[in-house]
């Protein structure tokens, strides 16, 4: 009776623990990536009509890359025929981060909608915390409006970490005194070193007749469907903040030790 009672408790003990293993295996539940912000315009070509689009991707999870994003923009006319459709891959979406995008593409007829989606994500648990990931640091830009209509944007791009960037992709996102997005472009920079920032140039056009462009919102990041590259300079470790030595005498007793009894002031 006594043995039969233990091999029971036993066997209750290990159904525990298989239980509490299982509830701790399950992956955590990963949010999609949300489409924050979406704008398209078009504009009328010699050779038909130029469609283009400006985004912005944010990505919830603060321990993944969402990688391999596509994303997929389709104009329709005003009978809901298909006139334009484009097939955008898109950059890896860092973690906790968010993702400026911007595209161009020619129809032969006018859309009267564009709509833009994208397809879920890839996953892939990123080897450092989220504030490794650090900004690359954007200076001196300067919005020229052109007299076709066109804005040029220009600027310098440093890199905050050890190791150069092979190359990074520069966003510009164009908005209107209420902060509406209302356009946006791309270029691209290569071998990026610390301290020595080269300096973008590119052009958004096509922004619709009438907007008012107040500010503009510049964004740089590595490029490619993975976040390897990102992954890399933060593993390489960040340039200190501070590189110059003190040049004040030290203090003939630190102010900031407490005297225990029986010490020396």
């Amino acid at each position: 009776m006594i043995l039969r009672s233990r091999t029971v408790t036993v066997l209750a003990l290990g159904a525990i623990f298989l239980t509490g293993c299982s509830t701790e295996a399950e992956p955590t539940q990963l949010k999609p990536l949300t489409l924050k912000e979406q704008v398209s315009t078009t504009v009328k070509t010699a050779s038909g009509y130029a469609v283009a689009w400006a985004g912005v991707l944010t990505n919830a999870n603060p321990w993944h890359f969402g990688e391999h994003v596509v994303a997929t923009v389709v104009g329709r006319d005003a009978a809901g025929a298909e006139v334009v459709r484009m097939d955008q891959p898109l950059d890896a979406v860092p973690p906790g981060g968010s993702l400026p995008f911007s595209g161009q593409a020619s129809a032969s007829e006018k859309p009267a909608k564009v709509t833009i989606e994208y397809r879920p994500a890839q996953w892939r648990p990123a080897a450092r915390i989220a504030s490794a990931f650090r900004q690359f640091p954007v200076s001196g830009v300067q919005t020229l409006k052109q007299k076709d209509g066109s804005y040029l944007i220009t600027g310098y791009v440093d890199n905050p970490y050890s190791l150069p960037a092979s190359s990074l992709v520069v966003n510009a996102l164009l908005r209107d005194a209420a902060g509406k997005l209302v356009g946006g472009g791309y270029a691209f920079v290569d071998d990026v070193r610390a301290g020595e920032p080269p300096r973008f140039i590119l052009t958004v056009e096509g922004l619709p007749e009438g907007a008012r462009v107040a500010r503009t919102e510049v964004v740089a990041r590595t490029w490619g469907s993975t976040g390897r590259p990102y992954e890399e300079l933060a593993l390489g470790g960040a340039v200190p903040v501070h590189t110059v030595l003190p040049t004040t005498e030290p203090f003939a007793v630190d102010r900031g030790r407490t005297v225990l009894p029986g010490d020396k002031p």
